[in-house]
């Protein structure tokens, strides 16, 4: 029923953008409603209440969203465990999702996960807490995390320049880094995202969610970039803006 539901808001979603690409194609409202065969009134009641195009930029849904589960000692035995940034990252998501009507579930990102889930997803996680981490930034062809002597930083091969946090570098400077990708892959949408450290990721999470329709397009297989994120004493993200890309394939 879920994924019966979500593919009738897709086909909402497509009925309102072909609606808007007539328009820009000169056609007015009026018109496009006679070559329907319906009311004007219902054309507006369809660009007021279908989700704007940027909501695909996830995929058609439900979307899978998964953070690192991590392993500490505690009392001499291990124990599994969450960031609580990358539940914060999560949960932020999970708020951008609900708001574009995709239905979403979760997972754990285990040490040994290589392979994301099936259907459309959003990995949140770095290269060194899973392969997959390493795996889908390795499909990137400018964007890569590197590590050196003094931090890990995000390379662009495209300009030249390495992305370093400033958070990583002296702690009491609360601003870091963040990476994302979008690509379609067999079918489906993977949303990847890794922070520096894991306030990045909460960084571009917040990004996201208030510049979907700037960094969407129908037309690529494949986008990345880099956003930079201000951040409170208690982790809160209070400002990020994007300082490389977004980078774009098309088909």
């Amino acid at each position: 029923m879920i994924i019966y539901q979500q593919r009738a808001t897709e086909l909402a979603r497509l009925r309102k953008a072909a609606i808007e690409e007539a328009h820009r194609n000169g056609l007015s409202y009026t018109e496009i409603a006679d070559q329907l065969g319906i009311t004007k009134g219902r054309i507006s009641q369809i660009r007021s209440t279908a989700p704007g195009p940027e909501r695909a930029f996830f995929g058609v849904g439900p979307v899978a969203v998964g953070i690192p589960r991590r392993f500490g000692f505690e009392e001499g035995r291990e124990r599994p465990f969450f960031d609580a940034n990358d539940e914060a990252t999560r949960e932020a998501i999970e708020g951008t999702l609900t708001r574009l009507s995709l239905a979403n579930s979760r997972f754990a990102i285990d040490p040994d996960m290589s392979e994301p889930p099936a259907g459309d997803s959003v990995i949140i996680c770095g290269p060194k807490s899973a392969p997959i981490g390493r795996h889908l930034l390795d499909a990137d062809p400018v964007l890569d995390f590197e590590r050196t002597e003094e931090a890990w930083g995000i390379t662009d091969s495209r300009s030249g320049h390495r992305h370093r946090s400033p958070y990583r570098l002296d702690s009491s400077v609360r601003t870091d880094l963040g990476y994302f990708s979008r690509r379609r892959e067999a079918g489906r949408v993977l949303v990847h995202i890794a922070g520096i450290t894991s306030i990045g990721s909460l960084g571009v999470a917040h990004w996201l969610d208030r510049n979907l329709n700037e960094v969407f397009s129908a037309s690529s297989t494949f986008i990345s970039g880099v956003v930079e994120c201000d951040f409170d004493a208690d982790f809160a993200v209070t400002d990020s803006r994007m300082v490389a890309g977004p980078y774009s394939e098309n088909p």
